[in-house]
């Protein structure tokens, strides 16, 4: 018998449940609590900037800015745990990656809303390299034609890649979730087309 739901889209993805051990993860998120230059960006609303409902650091080679929802991010030098982060992430996907957009959920009333990681510096077809630590976070997806759906309980130590098609055709985004009470911080590592010299003078 035919079944509807083999027809319906799949988003290109690999996925590592447990990437790292939980006594890894655990160190991770200490040291990068510790060791990373947060901030509290805003963002564009229809009422006017408001702040993001997270905290967030970027971070990469000099020449990897990136400029998402208004926000123009000048990257920090790689700390440490982060750097080992990539590596590691690299040697799973076998991408290469430039810089990370680091986000922390301090409680489940921090959020991200539905979007797609397509801005033109990321090129067409760009692997994003997910890792969580702390809290377990629910990652929605949902397909831009058909609107299929698909979750993943993120966990921490885990590692979701995306790649292909996927931010071309599927949004994606981290619901409030009030009964969730610990911290979680995320790292998107990914490759940013490098920007002529012209750009980084620019100021902020």
């Amino acid at each position: 018998m035919h079944d509807l739901f083999d027809d319906l889209p799949t988003p290109d993805v690999a996925w590592f449940p447990d990437w790292l051990s939980p006594a890894s993860a655990a160190s991770m998120l200490t040291r990068i609590i510790e060791e990373v230059a947060w901030r509290q960006d805003t963002m564009g609303t229809p009422a006017g900037r408001v702040p993001l409902p997270r905290l967030t650091a970027w971070q990469g080679e000099p020449d990897a800015v990136y400029i998402y929802s208004g926000i123009r991010n000048v990257p920090d030098a790689w700390t440490s745990a982060v750097a080992e982060l990539k590596a590691a992430a690299e040697a799973t996907s076998g991408a290469r990656f430039n810089s990370v957009l680091l986000n922390r959920y301090r409680s489940g009333a921090d959020s991200m809303g539905w979007h797609a990681d397509h801005e033109p510096e990321l090129g067409d077809e760009p692997v994003i390299a997910s890792v969580s630590l702390g809290a377990t976070r629910t990652f929605d997806m949902r397909h831009n034609r058909t609107g299929a759906a698909q979750s993943f309980q993120l966990s921490s130590g885990s590692l979701l890649v995306m790649r292909g098609s996927t931010q071309a055709e599927w949004r994606h985004r981290v619901p409030k979730e009030p009964r969730v009470q610990g911290e979680r911080i995320n790292l998107t590592f990914r490759y940013v087309i490098p920007q002529d010299a012209s750009v980084l003078r620019q100021p902020i």
